[in-house]
């Protein structure tokens, strides 16, 4: 790949130094004085570069690799060439992301627009709103009556914040992003597009047919160090509020209904959809496409598998799956009764084809 102008290369770290924020241990101390630049994948790391391994199935990538330095763990060290240093890691992900976070610190973010600092020609901000010292609002965004902004915390172009919307301190608010009703606290990141605090989806049935629509009054919390992908709805409250745990990462095109409460520290990924008045605990994964019905609860650390579909509650530290979702183990073993169900089709016709 040619040079990335959108993501240069650090001036460099000391892979020593390096090892040590990581929390590794580096396999040759001769070479601590090396200079790394950047991270790259297996295959075409160059001198410079650091790249990790976390299986044996990469190991052909190996026979191109000219990294400075590959973390991986004792299980992979053996089948690193002698001339690639490693460094050694328990939890080599967690590594390589800390190592990431050193090297291209302004990839963490959504990166500004332009060079432009403070209030930029051709941003609203109302004159009632207070923003602290340190604030950006890029060219377009509007900043509504009576709004706080806390320091440090930038507002992209083309960015919506509401009338009476608290931002905390060092946030990153997206080009195109709309914060409406919501309480946001201190180093939350909310990506492009995202809508933030409209309506919920709520009626009651008309006397003469039709639906009529049901208030939403409530609000939506967003504790600290949250991430909000692009394009991601989360509706505000009916009448009690919407939130989001502290720590918790929601990635792109998930939809979260009224009165929701998502715990600490979940990851929720693509396409999932929350329904409303449903409660997740702490620590919960939700996998890509999963659905997830409304008044449920959801127990801390549960895992649910991708393509799922939630109707009811599931207990603590339960790893489910399927639709509808039930323990892995029931579900795996319906999938391999049906598999086996097919194949004895398959053989059926066979053989009547064969007489």
């Amino acid at each position: 790949m040619e040079q990335n102008w959108f993501f240069p290369p650090h001036k460099g770290i000391r892979l020593g130094d390096l090892a040590n924020q990581i929390g590794a241990e580096l396999s040759n101390g001769a070479v601590a004085d090396c200079t790394i630049h950047s991270v790259a994948p297996v295959y075409r790391a160059k001198p410079g570069d650091v790249c990790y391994m976390l299986s044996r199935k990469s190991r052909a990538e190996l026979d191109t690799c000219q990294a400075s330095a590959i973390i991986c763990d004792k299980t992979i060290f053996s089948l690193v060439p002698a001339h690639i240093p490693v460094l050694l890691a328990a939890r080599p992900h967690t590594a390589f992301a800390l190592a990431g976070t050193l090297l291209h610190e302004a990839a963490m973010r959504p990166a500004r627009n332009t060079s432009l600092k403070g209030v930029a020609p051709g941003a609203f901000v109302d004159p009632t709103a207070r923003l602290e010292d340190d604030v950006e609002v890029e060219p377009t965004a509007v900043v509504g009556a009576g709004a706080e902004i806390g320091r440090g915390t930038r507002i992209a172009a083309g960015a919506v914040i509401g009338p009476g919307v608290r931002i905390g301190r060092d946030c990153t608010i997206a080009s195109g992003a709309s914060v409406l009703c919501a309480l946001v606290g201190n180093s939350v990141i909310i990506h492009p597009g995202a809508r933030i605090g409209q309506d919920g989806f709520g009626y009651a049935p008309g006397p003469k047919g039709g639906m009529i629509k049901i208030v939403q009054v409530g609000r939506v919390i967003i504790q600290d160090h949250v991430e909000i992908g692009a394009n991601t709805t989360i509706d505000r409250g009916t009448m009690d509020d919407t939130v989001i745990g502290e720590g918790t990462k929601i990635d792109n095109l998930v939809q979260v209904g009224h009165n929701v409460r998502i715990g600490r520290y979940c990851g929720i990924v693509a396409q999932v959809g929350i329904a409303g008045s449903t409660k997740i605990g702490d620590g919960v994964m939700i996998g890509g496409g999963s659905g997830v019905n409304g008044h449920i609860t959801v127990g801390d650390g549960v895992q649910i598998a991708a393509m799922s579909g939630v109707a009811s509650d599931v207990p603590a530290g339960e790893r489910y799956g399927g639709i509808p979702a039930r323990p892995m183990r029931d579900f795996l073993r319906d999938v391999a009764e049906m598999a086996m169900r097919a194949s004895d089709r398959q053989k059926k016709k066979k053989g009547g084809a064969n007489e």
